[in-house]
């Protein structure tokens, strides 16, 4: 019995959904459709245990293709199968759960496993024709769902914490104690409120792993104290959304650009931040630029609909991408932050970086 998450049968249903349909459909910023236009789809390539499959779309027909067997499905067969899926998935409560009228077709059209391979960014490969060119690229897409709980973007871990010193003031153990057993709903921003509360001041040191650190300058050099102070100003205020932690970025300047001509430095840094993390990027990993997911994003949408990101459309993606997301506070005691320690004399306080879909 096949069972999984909410998102995990996302990416069988995008699967039947699409060779349903037959075609991409772009979508905009505020993920609607794009009207007028589309990307008709030749192939869809999906690896599995018992080897590599290819779903070519042949008028009314699949012809699924794969260790030299050859099997033909008429297209309504994936489109009433994706109906079911959907229906399924919508009314599903549990966490993991199974769907037992879908199995038999996954099995006939040799589909036997519900998640790509986690460690590429890359959940479909669709070859898809490009009116506009004329030409038939091969792309990979990740399948982001909003059925479900709504997915991250970027994975908390001690790899994506940031180490503050705090300056100005020093904290003797008793009252260390004292701050670190906060236990409030909101025990990190209490926490820090209570250093400063002493005179204590907040300042950005490193991430906690060199690689992560290093990504970020390829990135961009200021990238690093860039998102240090984006982190600070998430766990000291009620703004979650990037988008406004960003506007928030751009009024106080902190890194102090010139912005006499009204440039957005800190938005265009994000927002190749953003993409670079959608499309390939990942901090325990040295990161060398090359996109994994080459084609973009496809969005499962609350009624099913599927859109397409492309990275073609680079400005739809980005701004995608910095307008539906968030920063989400992960367990601190699993990913060691949000306590006062002390190393060699000097007193430490470290956030945590997580990057979290908007449903």
């Amino acid at each position: 019995m096949i069972t999984g998450n909410k998102g995990e049968w996302s990416e069988i249903y995008t699967l039947f959904r699409l060779l349903g349909d037959g075609i991409l459909s772009p979508g905009d910023e505020n993920i609607e459709k794009v009207e007028g236009v589309f990307y008709p789809i030749i192939q869809i390539f999906r690896s599995e245990s018992t080897g590599d499959f290819e779903y070519s779309i042949q008028d009314d027909i699949v012809v699924i293709s794969g260790s030299e067997e050859v099997l033909r499905i008429p297209v309504e067969m994936f489109k009433n199968q994706s109906i079911l899926l959907l229906e399924s998935i919508k009314s599903s409560s549990g966490r993991s759960f199974s769907v037992p009228e879908i199995e038999d077709f996954m099995q006939t059209i040799r589909c036997i496993s519900l998640k790509a391979n986690s460690s590429v960014k890359t959940d479909i490969t669709i070859v898809i024709h490009d009116q506009k060119t004329n030409q038939q690229p091969t792309l990979g897409f990740s399948v982001k769902s909003q059925l479900g709980s709504p997915s991250t973007l970027l994975n908390a871990g001690k790899t994506t914490n940031f180490i503050f010193k705090i300056k100005d003031v020093k904290i003797d153990v008793d009252e260390i104690e004292k701050i670190n057993s906060i236990s409030s709903r909101s025990k990190i921003m209490d926490r820090i409120e209570a250093v400063q509360k002493l005179r204590g001041k907040f300042e950005f040191i490193k991430t906690e792993k060199a690689v992560f650190s290093n990504n970020l300058v390829l990135i961009d050099s200021l990238l690093p104290q860039i998102l240090a102070n984006i982190v600070f100003d998430f766990y000291t205020n009620k703004k979650s959304k990037m988008v406004d932690l960003v506007d928030t970025m751009e009024e106080r300047n902190p890194l102090k650009f010139d912005v006499s001509n009204q440039h957005q430095f800190y938005k265009y840094k994000i927002k190749r931040f953003l993409t670079d993390i959608a499309l390939g990027m990942m901090p325990s990993k040295v990161w060398t630029g090359k996109y994994d997911a080459t084609g973009g994003y496809l969005i499962v949408k609350e009624d099913g609909e599927i859109l397409c990101y492309h990275i073609y459309n680079r400005n739809d993606f980005e701004n995608y991408l910095l307008n539906n997301t968030k920063l989400d506070t992960a367990s601190s005691s699993r990913h060691g932050f949000g306590k006062i320690y002390e190393e060699r004399g000097i007193q430490y306080f470290n956030l945590n970086l997580q990057i979290r879909f908007i449903k």
